[in-house]
Parts: C-alpha cells; structure tokens; sequence
C-alpha cells in the first residue's frame, strides 16, 4: 500500500524558514515523481513545486521562486522542500503527492497525481 508521510510544517515567523519532508513507501519502481501542492483558506489547490526522482527534473512555481527549493534523497524515497524568506501568504496546508511511472511529472503538473499525502499546517505570522 502506498504511503506518503509528510513532516515539517509548523509556525513561523515572516522571513523565517521551514523545511518540509515526504517519504514515501510500498511502491517498487524507480520512476516516480513527488511533489507539493499547497490550499489556503477559501482558496483553490496550487501546485508549488515538483520533482522528478529518477532524474531530478523539477518544477518551480513562480510564486515561490528563489525563495523555495525542492531536492530528494533517491535512496530513502524521500523528497524535500526547503523554503526560505516566508510570508504570510505562504500560509496554507502542504500536501506532499506521487505519481508513479515515467509520466508522474506530468500527471503532477496537470493536478492529477495517482496519492496524496494527509498534509501538513504551515502557518507564517508574527
């Protein structure tokens, strides 16, 4: 069975940061693309960055370029997002999400990843 088991989220304060965290398990092929996607309050489902892990192709969403940067561990399944000078907007709950296979970084970019993880609160305020 599939898993995706998030960590990092938590209360920051404005041009802190955070580091989130996604392994993932009970898959076997090596071709696979993991990534975040963010919700705020009242508002509609916004991919924020992706990662192919088989050759580290990654997306960035303009939003949180230059302050984000997504980078994974290949041998634990593990995928990371470091994300520097936060702002309030930044708040919202992280959802880490995987598609498997060599189409996974599209599946992602289209909003159609095959699993989601549960998330995690990421709250930027003074």
């Amino acid at each position: 069975q599939v898993q995706l088991v998030e960590s990092g989220g938590g209360l920051v304060q404005p041009g802190g940061s955070l580091r989130l965290s996604c392994a993932g398990s009970g898959f076997s092929t090596a071709d696979y693309a993991l990534g975040w996607f963010r919700q705020a309050p009242g508002k509609g489902r916004e991919g924020v960055s992706f990662i192919s892990m088989k050759d580290g192709s990654t997306y960035v969403a303009d939003s949180v370029k230059e302050r984000f940067t997504i980078s994974r561990d290949y041998a634990k399944n593990t995928m990371y997002l470091q994300m520097n000078s936060l702002k309030p907007e930044d708040t919202s709950v992280y959802y880490c999400a995987l598609d498997l296979g060599s189409n996974g970084l599209i599946q992602l970019l289209k909003g159609t990843p095959g699993y989601w993880g549960q998330g995690t609160r990421v709250t930027v305020s003074s």
